[in-house]
């Protein structure tokens, strides 16, 4: 069935994936964007027949940079997501021309998300340093899904470092209204000793994670997980790369500190070892850590020890990444579109993972951290109906002359997968099938709902 339209009703017959349960041969029936009802028999005349298929909700995906290069923008990172069953992007606030810190400017980007995007977006909003905690209020009224901060200089004007004690006065602002705040933990002081040290080895691409070690990441953690512990403010650690962070996270939990903390495909895939062979194309901050590492990081998913799995989406255009020097290159990788078939590939279909487990991580686990999870993240009546359906038999070769991202290129680039996607639905909107079928103003902006209202 083509081309349908979110006034439909129609039913999927499949194998549905919900929170505690997959259940076999049933219908998932969608009515007006919603789901209407989860039952043996179909509520509809028009049938999908996806039998031997699963029907997984629809991807959260909670980490994605639409427009840190201006080459990428909502239509382009959009169209990546709905390819790759991810029908929520959480946009991040750091754009290549200014930081979202300003109700203004968060809801100019609205408008634009409302006119471009072919999936539906939430935003987090950020602070300006020094002068921004009166925004934060403002901010949140607006709808923003939570707040992004970082104790890294990546740059001074796009994304810069929130000093301490600046973050530790945002965070009690931030605790007021019910929203999160997330942080990219590295200590700047030790990354940049650490660059100086390793600069004149930049022709080796290892060289990037000699530069940026485990303490850098550890010790930021720590700190914004203290300031967390004092003001009660609900943290998020973006982007974690090995097992002690996350052992951390749970020593803190224990201590009634509202923690959790992700991973991402890059950092269960790859590893430093790769680097001599990708270069830059898998220079990423935190960077790449050890085979261990990422063998222990599975086992912690299999564990329920990692809360959520992200892509780190950051499009940078090949001429980004071909600087001789590894240092001289920018960090990131494109990968919205691929983290559905990699987690699903590597994860469930070689057993590390329950399907269950892929679905929390994916998608009701960050629809709950982020303020969506009244109507985003599972299959269950009355919720969007945030569709994916799945062909478990299917393998396939992963092509990046065939993905949407304006990068136009993929770390897992050859990578043999298990597991094909064949449709996915945004509130019950069709937007791919085989390939893309949305159009820029399919996706809707998503405003958070908190526990805690401003």
């Amino acid at each position: 069935m083509e081309g349908i339209s979110l006034s439909s009703t129609f039913s999927i017959k499949g194998n549905i994936v919900l929170p505690t349960e997959v259940l076999f041969d049933s219908y998932v029936t969608v009515e007006a964007g919603k789901i209407i009802s989860i039952a043996k028999e179909p509520q509809s005349v028009d049938v999908i027949d996806a039998t031997g298929q699963y029907i997984l909700p629809g991807v959260i995906d909670a980490h994605v940079h639409c427009y840190s290069a201006l080459t990428e923008g909502f239509t382009t990172a959009t169209k990546s997501a709905a390819a790759g069953g991810v029908t929520t992007i959480i946009e991040m606030p750091y754009d290549a021309d200014k930081l979202i810190c300003t109700k203004d400017l968060f809801d100019e980007k609205i408008e634009l998300l409302e006119k471009e995007a072919v999936v539906d977006v939430a935003l987090l909003a950020t602070i300006a340093p020094k002068d921004g905690v009166d925004q934060i209020p403002l901010l949140a009224e607006s709808g923003a899904c939570g707040f992004k901060v970082s104790l890294f200089n990546t740059d001074s004007v796009r994304f810069p470092k929130i000093d301490e004690g600046e973050l530790y006065e945002a965070f009690k602002e931030i605790e007021k209204t019910g929203r999160p705040v997330g942080v990219h933990a590295e200590t700047d002081s030790i990354v940049r000793k650490f660059i100086q040290k390793y600069e004149g080895e930049g022709h080796d691409a290892r060289a990037h994670c000699k530069s940026r070690p485990k303490v850098a990441e550890s010790t930021a953690a720590l700190t914004v997980m203290e300031l967390a512990h004092y003001t009660n403010v609900k943290l998020h650690l973006y982007h974690c790369t090995f097992p002690r962070i996350f052992n951390l996270m749970e020593y803190y939990k224990s201590q009634g500190t509202n923690v959790t903390a992700e991973t991402c495909t890059h950092y269960l895939t790859l590893s430093e070892e790769d680097m001599p062979e990708l270069k830059a194309k898998a220079k990423i901050n935190p960077p790449l850590r050890s085979r261990e590492d990422m063998d222990v990081l599975w086992e912690m998913l299999a564990k329920d020890k990692i809360d959520m799995v992200t892509s780190d989406h950051a499009p940078w255009t090949l001429d980004k990444k071909q600087a001789e020097n590894i240092f001289e290159n920018s960090s990131g990788a494109p990968g919205v579109e691929a983290l559905l078939p990699v987690l699903y590939s590597e994860g469930f279909a070689r057993g590390r993972i329950s399907l269950l487990q892929l679905v929390k991580v994916l998608s009701e686990n960050p629809a709950n951290c982020f303020g969506l999870g009244h109507r985003k993240g599972k299959i269950a009546v009355g919720y969007d109906a945030d569709l994916v359906i799945l062909n478990p038999d299917e393998a396939w070769t992963l092509d990046e002359t065939k993905m949407h991202s304006a990068a136009g290129w993929s770390p897992y680039h050859g990578m043999e997968m298990c597991g094909k996607i064949k449709k996915t639905f945004v509130r019950g909107k069709e937007v791919f099938n085989e390939d893309v079928t949305g159009q820029p103003g399919d996706g809707s902006f998503i405003p958070a709902v908190h526990t805690r209202e401003v």
